[in-house]
């Protein structure tokens, strides 16, 4: 049954938005690598379902070492590092963060693939980076040292992100989306469950952690990537993609009604930064529009 593209739009920013909750739940007990190793085990055999009954199996060898590429830098070691930033930032914090992905995308995409930057996008730039700082303060000034290193790992996850963007831009241009995704599960299976076996908890998890860790890989990695796929289709990538702008929103919601997280001004102001930023550095928000909107009005 077809739904419309805009319910799909806000259930698919809402799932996304609590990736950050299970991992709060079930982190703590499984550890980063085995929460994560289980997370990708379970989104690679949904998306190879899929796979097998769109007949599309055959498109993951393609380009088999790119795909291992993008899944070290997409999935990997991303997971990895969120996951043991949720051992100290709180899960509204970490979603934030998360949002700096175009930041970091249209870095490497300027570095590596000679993508123009207007001075508008670098300003940006340093308005998101701002907003990070802003976002952080609190925590940066009372428990700097339980801050700064989780806080430079969900950065440097997202700059992951940026990577795996750009790689994939330039070699993965032939491969079906739907198989991008699937190689990318695969991959992080494949190195993370071999080495979550020295990194087994000591003792059972809890229902909560177990149902946190199912939930991650059905709902939020194996779903969530169906759902995205059926927008994409529907109203394109560019619109589609703009769920980033959303998921920070939901993350922040599900923190505070679930995990009784507190939301201060400096998390609405950081926010509020990081968005802008991110809106300007991707060319989704332009002034000439704005100006030109403006005197439409008038």
């Amino acid at each position: 049954m077809k739904t419309h593209p805009v319910i799909e739009f806000i259930l698919l920013a809402a799932i996304w938005g609590a990736s950050f909750l299970f991992m709060k739940l079930g982190v703590p007990e499984f550890g980063p690598i085995t929460f994560m190793a289980i997370r990708t085990l379970i989104g690679a055999l949904v998306l190879m379902l899929v796979l097998m009954i769109k007949q599309q199996t055959r498109t993951l060898l393609h380009a088999p070492w790119q795909l291992f590429i993008v899944g070290l830098f997409n999935t990997t070691i991303p997971f990895v590092l969120f996951g043991w930033a949720t051992l100290s930032l709180t899960a509204s914090n970490i979603s934030v963060l998360n949002a700096t992905t175009p930041l970091f995308g249209a870095i490497v995409a300027f570095i590596w693939l000679k993508s123009r930057l207007t001075k508008l996008q670098v300003f940006g730039l340093l308005l998101g980076f701002i907003g990070v700082y802003v976002l952080m303060y609190p925590q940066l000034t009372t428990t700097p040292t339980d801050t700064l290193l989780p806080t430079l790992a969900v950065l440097l996850a997202a700059a992951c992100y940026g990577i795996g963007a750009s790689v994939s831009k330039q070699y993965l241009t032939n491969v079906k989306p739907l198989a991008s995704a699937a190689g990318s599960q695969i991959a992080g299976s494949l190195i993370l469950v071999p080495i979550s076996l020295f990194y087994l908890p000591q003792s059972i998890p809890s229902i909560t952690a177990i149902n946190a860790a199912l939930a991650i890989g059905i709902l939020c990695t194996g779903f969530a990537y169906i759902l995205l796929f059926r927008l994409i289709s529907d109203i394109g990538p560019t619109n589609a993609i703009s769920v980033t702008y959303l998921i920070p929103v939901f993350g922040i919601f599900w923190g505070v009604v679930i995990l009784n997280e507190t939301i201060t001004e400096f998390t609405f102001y950081g926010s509020a930064l990081i968005l802008i930023g991110v809106a300007f550095s991707t060319g989704a928000l332009k002034l000439n529009t704005l100006f030109n909107n403006k005197k439409r009005a008038q």
